[in-house]
């Protein structure tokens, strides 16, 4: 597991790794630390997603295919799209 920066220990787990942070969460409650903790701003950037609607026969089409490859349909539409764009893009 990665470590703090420069081996630092956690303020309240007193510990080092993610692994060790886990498991001392995984045994203890943040209402018995509330006022050890403090309010931080951060921000979060999350990439759009876009939804399309396929027949159910050509999804199941997709997804066969997707397993013989051995990726997720989502992952095969996306590069046969890229695919297609690029060449269209090249004929322009």
């Amino acid at each position: 597991m990665k470590e703090n920066k420069e081996g630092q220990t956690t303020s309240i787990s007193k510990t080092r790794t993610l692994e060790e942070i886990a498991d001392f969460w995984d045994t203890h409650s943040l209402a018995d630390y509330w006022d050890e903790t403090h309010e931080v701003d951060f921000e979060v950037r999350i990439q759009r997603k876009c939804r399309i609607t396929l027949m159910p026969e050509i999804y199941e089409k997709i997804q066969t295919e997707a397993k013989s490859q051995g990726v997720l349909p989502e992952t095969l539409v996306n590069l046969w799209l890229a695919e297609r764009l690029q060449t269209t893009d090249s004929e322009l």
